[in-house]
Parts: C-alpha cells; sequence; structure tokens
C-alpha cells in the first residue's frame, strides 16, 4: 500500500513528506484552489523530490493545452483528473492517470471503474459542491463496493486519528491526504505528517498489507 501527500506547495515539504515514508506527493494545477502552484514553483518541487518518489500532478475539467504547457515544463509521473474527464481525455497524453471520483451512497464504483479501466487507479474523495479535494470532510466507507480494493486510493477527510481505521475497513491500494497533515492551507506540518504515515504504516503491517 502506498502513501500520498498531496496539495504540495514547497519542495522542502515534498523533501521531508518522503523522507518520512511517502511514496508520492501531488502538486495541484487548478487556479481556484488554496494550493495551487505554478509550473515553475513545481520544476522546484520535482527537483526536490528526484528519485526517492513519484510526482503527481492534480487537474480539475482542464484544457488539453494547459496539462501539455504544464507537461512541457514539469516531468509529472502520474496526472489526476478531479472534474467530469472523459476516459478519452485523460488517456490522451500519455501517462499513467488516477480518475477521482466524488462519491456518494448512489455511485456505481464498478460502472466507474469499468469506464476508466485505462486509469491506473480510481481516487475516492468526498462530494462537495465547487470544492475537489482538501476539504477535511469524509465521506461513508460503507459506500465503497467490495471486490475493488486494489484499483482504489482512498481521501477525504483522512488524518493520523482515522487512517488506521480506514486501511482497516477499505484495505485500499493507497491512502491520500492534504488538509489533515497541514498547519495552514498548502503548508504541510512535520510532526503531522510523521504522526500520519506512522499510524497507516503501523495498521498496514497489523493487517498484513
Amino acid at each position: 500500500m502506498r502513501i500520498k501527500i498531496c496539495g504540495i506547495t514547497r519542495p522542502e515539504d515534498a523533501e521531508q513528506a518522503l523522507s518520512l515514508g511517502a511514496d508520492t506527493v501531488g502538486c495541484v494545477f487548478h487556479a481556484a484552489s488554496a494550493r495551487h502552484v505554478t509550473a515553475e514553483i513545481a520544476r522546484e518541487i520535482h527537483a526536490a523530490v528526484g528519485g526517492s518518489g513519484t510526482l503527481v500532478g492534480l487537474f480539475v475539467d482542464p484544457t488539453v493545452e494547459l496539462v501539455r504547457t504544464v507537461l512541457d515544463r514539469v516531468e509529472l509521473d502520474v496526472l489526476q483528473f478531479h472534474g467530469q474527464e472523459s476516459p478519452a481525455f485523460c488517456e490522451q497524453f500519455e501517462r499513467p492517470y488516477l480518475k477521482a471520483v466524488a462519491m456518494s451512497a448512489d455511485v456505481d464504483l464498478s460502472a466507474v471503474d469499468s469506464a476508466y479501466c485505462s486509469a491506473r487507479g480510481l481516487l475516492l474523495d468526498s462530494a462537495h459542491a465547487g470544492q475537489f479535494g482538501g476539504t477535511g470532510q469524509r465521506f461513508d466507507w460503507a459506500w465503497i463496493h467490495e471486490g475493488l480494493e486494489r484499483r482504489l486510493m482512498l481521501a477525504g477527510g483522512l488524518n493520523a486519528e482515522n487512517v488506521a481505521e480506514a486501511i482497516c475497513q477499505v484495505r485500499p491500494a493507497a491512502v491520500d491526504v492534504s488538509s489533515g497533515v497541514e498547519r495552514e492551507k498548502g503548508v504541510k506540518d512535520s510532526d503531522r505528517m510523521r504522526a500520519f504515515i506512522e499510524a497507516a504504516l503501523s495498521e498496514m503491517s497489523e493487517g498484513g498489507l
């Protein structure tokens, strides 16, 4: 199981997250987000990541030109789409991608998984109108269909206090946190990152993941 710290805005936060045991860090390329970064800052974050982890770029209903412009400037390992992007749109950039799913009780995850079978996985997040991740609110994990666990990255309101429970109940392929390890929006807290990662790794070890 992998651990992703998203909403990274500073190179030092990326470096510290990976040194503490995270596998992946994420940058947000959505101008409406408080955690938005420019391609220039993302290049600095990429340099800090080096070869020690994976860098994900998060987009929300972007234009093709935006994604290509970012890719021309930043060597992203994985793309993450949080809007209404079609499978064909996501596939055209010839990069592995994650498709975010705004969770509610009536979401048919099996149908979404089938539609986005080309995705590396589905990122399950809380649904809040006008917001795309980083809300600090969790959804009901009972909505998650059994049998898809190894395709899922679990997000939405995770923190050091509940990540072990989340892993125990859902058994996802990865967990993703943003606001749950911050001292302010876009600025990660090293102690909170450490606590989150240690709690996740502890449950992974005890649960045999």
